[in-house]
């Protein structure tokens, strides 16, 4: 992998660890807390993760932009 390619890899990769981490941080919260039912956790964990998963594909499709040099999507119009 080129040298700027890496460089242009940190930002993506830095936000998408940061959102999942949130993510996940708001499932530890809502699985401690005892003032909801089981139902409502488990509803309240589907979401987060969902997102997490799709944060996951868009930088995996992100990284793949990068390295194929289609680093501006704004080109393709």
């Amino acid at each position: 992998m080129q040298k700027k390619h890496q460089k242009k890899l940190i930002a993506p990769i830095i936000i998408a660890v940061l959102l999942v981490a949130y993510f996940i941080g708001f499932i530890v919260v809502l699985a401690t807390t005892t003032l909801l039912s089981a139902g409502w956790i488990i509803v309240g964990a589907v979401i987060p993760l969902c997102l997490a998963g799709v944060t996951i594909y868009v930088l995996i499709e992100r990284i793949k932009e990068i390295r194929s040099g289609e680093e501006d999507d704004l080109s393709q119009y």
